[in-house]
């Protein structure tokens, strides 16, 4: 995991948040190449569960909602960690944390919080910053952000950083199924950031007070949800295998303690540096999230089927996963040191092309000789694709450093490009080059890079 960190520094991946001023902890900013990276996995994602699935339609809902939403989720009172201080070194921890980093064999979500004190200190469970074990008992702390709108602080203008995005979803249920004219089964999607004042284990972006979510949200009747969680299952495995990620790096994992709206749950964990973690959550969350919302709101949230005449409660099939989590994984799983056989090494990104930050680099041989004509041709792509412009040192190493951010295509402007307008085009991961004309670029590049 270090290495990956200091390559994501090195090359404009992600760079730690408020870096000049020493940071601020779980805070990251993704760079130039980062945040390509990061686009082209929304840009996916949201092509696979959206565009590609027939009813369903996206939302962008505000991140301040209406303090009575998170009310009637539960968030208000019970979206809370079981907290311990440290009493010789004053530093805090989760419980659940320090059980599942001290052994694998208990799953500390199965525990109540007297369980997990007691486990923390009859095993003796040392601080991971002073190695002693003398915990207070557990309390339990809401992880919402908590602000104030207006100019007065008080109590009537408190408001919270949604803590996800899912009720952004439900609150819009209605609205969608009217403008939309939505008949059931049918999907609400939607991309956006999330707060939780949470103490994180570092792991570099696995886990962060800030980060965005992609949610795709079924609504189906009743009956029908086991079968919409089974397909959604396996749509999101399926999803991870086409963006390249390795098989044996993922694996399906069912909860051991259903949460008290759910049905049926289970988790991909993929396999970081650090171990199994969790990566995408399928749930069955029935009709609770509508039901809790009719009785807050005052609100009918049922749907009208217009063949039948019946009236329901939809139930919720939900698919959720980070993106700033999967995109910790495409960098993970597409990283790999090679030896090549002149006993050099290169560092290369193995990413899918259409996941690629810059779909290739135009490289003129000759700087004096050969820039003019190489940044015609980088006008000419850069309308079609990102791409990326490279003068500087030798081809060699120009080839390397693209290698490295994962860009698929490298094409070379050289005396043969101004004499008969044909360039040379070298494959990131095989390094072999073919000979294209200039007017062939556009359509074999879209070519390879599809999804």
């Amino acid at each position: 995991m270090e290495k990956i960190v200091n390559l994501c520094k090195q090359y404009g991946f992600i760079f730690q948040g408020s870096e000049i001023y020493d940071g601020l902890a779980n805070t990251w900013d993704y760079g130039p190449v980062g945040v390509e990276l990061k686009n082209n996995v929304k840009k996916l994602w949201w092509k696979r569960f959206v565009q590609e699935s027939m009813n369903s339609y996206g939302v962008d809902a505000a991140i301040f909602m209406n303090p009575r939403v998170w009310e009637a989720s539960g968030h208000v009172g019970s979206f809370t960690d079981p907290l311990v201080d440290c009493k010789e070194c004053k530093t805090r921890h989760r419980a659940d944390n320090l059980i599942s980093g001290f052994t694998d064999k208990i799953n500390p979500d199965t525990l109540t919080d007297e369980e997990m004190i007691k486990y923390i200190r009859d095993n003796k469970i040392p601080c991971p910053k002073c190695g002693k074990s003398n915990y207070t008992d557990i309390r339990e702390f809401n992880l919402m952000f908590e602000t104030n709108r207006g100019v007065v602080k008080d109590s009537s203008s408190l408001v919270y950083l949604r803590p996800e995005t899912a009720q952004g979803e439900f609150v819009n249920f209605l609205n969608v199924y009217r403008t939309a004219r939505a008949k059931i089964p049918f999907g609400i999607g939607q991309i956006g950031k999330s707060f939780r004042n949470e103490i994180t284990p570092g792991n570099f972006t696995f886990r962060t007070i800030e980060f965005e979510q992609m949610e795709h949200q079924l609504f189906c009747k009743e009956g029908t949800d086991s079968e919409f969680y089974k397909q959604y299952k396996e749509k999101a495995m399926n999803f991870l295998y086409d963006l390249g990620i390795k098989k044996e790096n993922l694996r399906f994992k069912d909860h051991d303690k259903l949460a008290h709206y759910a049905k049926e749950a289970c988790d991909i964990e993929y396999l970081f540096p650090f171990g199994f973690g969790e990566l995408w959550g399928t749930h069955n969350r029935t009709n609770y999230d509508l039901s809790r919302h009719q009785e807050y709101s005052k609100k009918s949230m049922e749907y009208l089927d217009p063949e039948t005449n019946e009236k329901y409660i939809p139930y919720v099939v939900e698919s959720s996963v980070g993106c700033d989590r999967l995109t910790l994984a495409i960098l993970c799983d597409a990283y790999e040191c090679q030896t090549l056989e002149s006993g050099d090494t290169r560092e290369i990104m193995h990413f899918h092309p259409a996941l690629a930050p810059y779909k290739a680099c135009v490289l003129p041989l000759v700087k004096k000789i050969h820039s003019e004509k190489a940044l015609e041709v980088y006008n000419m792509l850069c309308k079609n694709f990102m791409v990326t412009y490279d003068e500087s040192g030798n081809i060699g190493k120009r080839y390397r450093r693209q290698d490295v951010i994962g860009t698929p295509y490298c094409i070379t402007i050289d005396d043969d490009t101004l004499n008969n307008n044909t360039v040379t085009i070298r494959d990131r991961d095989t390094m072999e080059q073919v000979t294209l004309k200039i007017d062939e670029l556009v359509n074999y590049i879209s070519n390879n890079i599809k999804f």
